[in-house]
């Protein structure tokens, strides 16, 4: 009898480690084909979609796509709200509302949300649940709900380079220079000079970098060393552990060029 149990238990543990490869196997096949990019945009209409940029299934809310234009190589995560106008159906005219530059990533589950201007630079790199808007409620009359009153709206402008940290949020009329570090959690108002750290909530500058003085305070940590220019992917990949003949290869460059 107890040899049956085992039998039967068996099976049973094989029929659900099959069935869960089934469903994970799956799912990554509606991944991938629920993916958009320019050569498969599905049911979207961006007014741009450049070449190499692809956005992850499951997508967020997205509606606006015409005045929404994407740079080429960029990376937009599942669940990530792209909306150009308060609600869909509306005429924005013939000016692109929300533009990311290229090589934009935007994290899993960030919103960008604009009836105004709302531009990227190339290279910003945004982590997960970033919320970027042009639009603000307001509460003038202290006898209209708050969420029925005509809201404050103003162009937001993010500069190459620049790197948003997880959970991050950007108001209307922000204006954040080039390479400029928003830590996690801190809600960005105002104009954020070129190569300095915000952190905060509103957020303040904790560092600035200029020509004259370099870091100011100072970094507590050495600066890794550069990656050397033309270093393939599978170099790169070798940074993870993956391959250390290609690693000892990368080290040698490191050395020749130092």
């Amino acid at each position: 009898m107890p040899k049956n149990e085992n039998l039967f238990s068996s099976a049973a543990a094989w029929r659900r480690r099959a069935v869960s490869r089934l469903v994970h196997r799956g799912w990554r096949w509606v991944q991938s084909a629920g993916a958009v990019s320019a050569d498969r945009p599905g049911p979207l209409r961006f007014g741009r979609i450049g070449a190499g940029t692809r956005l992850a299934f499951p997508q967020g809310t997205i509606f606006g796509e015409r005045w929404i234009h994407l740079g080429e190589c960029c990376i937009i995560g599942e669940q990530v709200t792209l909306t150009a106008g308060m609600m869909p159906g509306l005429d924005l005219g013939p000016d692109p509302v929300v533009r990311l530059g290229n090589g934009v990533v935007l994290g899993r589950g960030s919103h960008v949300i604009a009836s105004r201007p709302v531009v990227f630079g190339d290279d910003v790199f945004c982590g997960p649940y970033v919320y970027v808007t042009s639009d603000n409620h307001s509460y003038d009359d202290p006898h209209e709900p708050i969420g029925r009153q005509w809201p404050r709206s103003a162009p937001v402008e993010i500069g190459s380079g620049s790197w948003l940290g997880a959970g991050a949020v950007i108001l209307p009329g922000a204006r954040i220079g080039r390479n400029v570090v928003v830590a996690a959690g801190a809600i960005v108002r105002g104009e954020v000079p070129d190569h300095s750290v915000v952190a905060g909530a509103p957020a303040r500058v904790v560092r600035r970098w200029t020509p004259e003085r370099g870091w100011e305070p100072p970094l507590r940590t050495p600066a890794p060393r550069p990656i050397p220019a033309g270093a393939t992917h599978q170099q790169l990949a070798a940074l993870a552990g993956l391959e250390p003949e290609l690693l000892a290869g990368l080290e040698q460059k490191l050395t020749s060029e130092a």
